[in-house]
Formats: C-alpha cells, sequence, structure tokens
C-alpha cells in the first residue's frame, strides 16, 4: 500500500501535527508500507533532509491561507500513484486543495482520509482571545472545510475524547466514518551519559538540583503563566527546604514572542526566580532526552491537547506527568495511575504540583513505574500503527 500525506509543514517548531505524521511513518515502516510526504516548505529547509522518507516541499505557502499555485498540479500529476492520501489538520489551503485534485482526476483510486489533530476541538470557538478567528472559522466550515471532512472516506481521531469532542462546534458535520487510531510513539532511545552531559550544557546553573520538566511551545495555549505562578505560591509557601525544593526547567520554542518574554519576566522580576526556574529553548536529540531522564516529573497544564506528543514521550522514559484535564489522553493517563490530573486553572495548576510535592520518595517511584506501563499499554507504536493501516483498509 502506498500513502500520501499532506502536511502544511515538517518543521518540528510548528507544533505537533509534523512529529505525529513522523511518528505514523515510524510506525508503519514494519508493514510493509510506503509512505510520501508533500508539505508546504521551502525545499531547502534544513529539518527535511534527515527525514528517511520522500518529501515534496513545494514552497512556502502565501498569505493566512498558505495559498499554494503548485499543489493542485503535484497532486493531480502523482494521485494515481497512492492508495490513499491523509490530510494533517484543517482551516489552510492544503485541504481545499486536495479535495480539488481529488475531483479533476477521473479514474483515481486514492481514498480520502482526515487527521484534524485537535484542530476540531470546540476550545479554538471559545478561547476569548479567538474571536475573530472563530468567526472566521465558522464561515469557512460552512464554504469549504465541513465539505472536506464530510465527504472524506473517514475521520481519524487520536482518542476517544477528541473523536468526541470534535462533534459540538460546527454543523454540519456528517462525517462518513470516525476512525479512532491513536497515535503511537517509538521507545526512546536508552539513557546515556551524554544525554545527560548534553542537557545540561543548555541548563549550566541547575548542577545535579531536582527539577519538574515543561517541554513544550512557549504558549499561551499551554498554560505556562499558570505554571509559573503555582510555582512561585508553592515556593514561597516554603514547601521542603530551599535544598530540596524541585527546580522548575520551561524548555521549547517560543520564548522570541511577546508572550515568551512575558513569562520570563514574571519568573524573573515579578517572581524574583532566577535561581529555580530555567528557559533553555528549544531541545533536540540528546538534550531533549536528557532532560526527560533526568527530571522528577513533567508538567503541562494546557488549555487545550489534543495529545500531547511530549506527554506521551516523558511517559516512555518512565516520567509521572502532572497534566490538566484539557489534555485529551488524561483518561487513559489517570486510570493507569500514570500521573495526576486536575483542572486547567491557577488552582488546579497549584494543586497539581502540591499533590506532587507531597508525595514520598515511594509513591513517586510507584507512579513512574506505572507511566511507564501506560505507555506501553496504551501509547506505544505497535498498537496505534496496526489501528491506523486497519482504518486505511477499512470498508
Amino acid at each position: 500500500m502506498k500513502l500520501l500525506h499532506v502536511s502544511p509543514s515538517m518543521d518540528p517548531k510548528m507544533g505537533g501535527v509534523c512529529q505525529a505524521v513522523r511518528m505514523i511513518i515510524s510506525g508503519l515502516q514494519g508493514f510493509a508500507i510506503h509512505n510520501e510526504v508533500v508539505t508546504l516548505d521551502n525545499a531547502e529547509s534544513k529539518f527535511l533532509k534527515d527525514d528517511p522518507f520522500p518529501v515534496y516541499a513545494l514552497g512556502q505557502g502565501k498569505g493566512p491561507w498558505s495559498y499554494n499555485p503548485h499543489l493542485i498540479p503535484w497532486l493531480v500529476e502523482n494521485l494515481s500513484r497512492f492508495d490513499a492520501v491523509v490530510v494533517h489538520g484543517l482551516w489552510l489551503y492544503y485541504g481545499y486543495g486536495v479535495r480539488k485534485a481529488l475531483a479533476a482526476v477521473s479514474n483515481r483510486t486514492a481514498r480520502l482520509f482526515v487527521m484534524p489533530h485537535g484542530m476540531l476541538d470546540p476550545y479554538f470557538q471559545r478561547a476569548p482571545g479567538r474571536r475573530l478567528k472563530a468567526l472566521r472559522n465558522y464561515v469557512y466550515w460552512k464554504l469549504i472545510e465541513s465539505k472536506l471532512i464530510n465527504s472524506a472516506d473517514g475521520v481519524l481521531f487520536t482518542c476517544e475524547e477528541e473523536c468526541r469532542l470534535a462533534r459540538e462546534p460546527f454543523r454540519p458535520y456528517r462525517p462518513k466514518r470516525e476512525l479512532i487510531v491513536g497515535l503511537g510513539a517509538d521507545q526512546p532511545p536508552g539513557y546515556t551519559s551524554d544525554m545527560d552531559i548534553a542537557f545540561h550544557e543548555k541548563v549550566p546553573g541547575l548542577l545535579a538540583s531536582p527539577y519538574i520538566l515543561f517541554l513544550s511551545r512557549i504558549h499561551e495555549k499551554k498554560g505556562v503563566d499558570l505554571l509559573i505562578k503555582a510555582y512561585a505560591e508553592l515556593k514561597n509557601k516554603k514547601l521542603g527546604s530551599l535544598n530540596t525544593f524541585p527546580k522548575l526547567v520551561i524548555a521549547g520554542p517560543g520564548l522570541e514572542t511577546a508572550y515568551g518574554s512575558e513569562i520570563k519576566q514574571m519568573a524573573y522580576d515579578s517572581f524574583g526566580l532566577e535561581s529555580y526556574i530555567y528557559f533553555p529553548g528549544m531541545l533536540t536529540e540528546n538534550s531533549k532526552w536528557g532532560a526527560f531522564y533526568g527530571c522528577d516529573a513533567f508538567v503541562l497544564a494546557s488549555h487545550q491537547e489534543n495529545f500531547g506528543i511530549a506527554v506521551i514521550e516523558a511517559l516512555a522514559c518512565g516520567k509521572p506527568v502532572l497534566i490538566s484535564n484539557q489534555v485529551n489522553v488524561w483518561r487513559e493517563i489517570e486510570s493507569a495511575g500514570g500521573g495526576l490530573v486536575e483542572e486547567d486553572t491557577l488552582d488546579g495548576t497549584r494543586k497539581v504540583l502540591e499533590r506532587w510535592l507531597h508525595f514520598s520518595d515511594q509513591e513517586k517511584r510507584l507512579m513512574g513505574e506505572r507511566a511507564l506501563n501506560c505507555f506501553r499499554t496504551a501509547f506505544s507504536k505497535g498498537p496505534a500503527s496496526k489501528r491506523f493501516l486497519e482504518a486505511m483498509n477499512s470498508e
């Protein structure tokens, strides 16, 4: 079987969609599936050079719609080579382009699947700061995007919660089939001292101190401001001695944005926590795995998170996760005992941290063991890849 994945970008800095595409392709390697990707990136982009599958970069899209005049001609010329096309994400030109190209090929055999990656979550229509975008999405749904969703052979979801939430914000919503395929991660590379060295080169002041890790985009949606405020409150309450209170590492792209500057200023100028909160920027490869393996726990107080690849990577490293109930896989994690879950509010973020801090060392070790077991049973790539393949073959 030959699959074509259509993604707006494969740049890791753009968030989880491109990493999900890589995870899906990696998982399908053991099933004799040939995968290719077409994307609206510039062909000379460095992040494309290491991918072990063909990537056709047609050039950056223009304007807020990411219009690209090369996409439809490329698709019309190449669609006959594929058994199925998977559109990853919504709301941009490439989804429209795929539907138009499929309609233009009279003898096409490729089936169409759409994987929204959380982009049908009602959060995006309800968040106070997104009113204009919500109106735009409403109009766009009526004119264009509903046709893509409702004409596809199947809509693919990463978990039950994502599927349930996707039914709420728009009408008409009549997909032919809703298929929950999950998303499976590779087992991370085993710990090496090089990982620890690479990580501590990024945060030299951390030394051997225990720490809690946030690793994601530094964005308002991720609740970083709640995390810093809650951490500062607990630090001021002196939970534990000054020598044992864990440090906080906030890693990820986005420090250069206005929000990134705001939260760094909050941590350092407002709360005076220069010696307790570290901002190493984006971590990759050894430095990323060193951060995971070295942390006491992983934290994500997100207001909306479809799957949370970093959450799954933390579980895979045997690390408990402290998350909000807006991370769509929270039910699976909580039922497995692999982490703690609270509301995506300041009070909820404070509670999840405080609960963790009051755990004994034995309770923390036990939760770490359950976290690893949760990964193996619910989020490893073998079962997810089988479900994805079954969806491609379903009638």
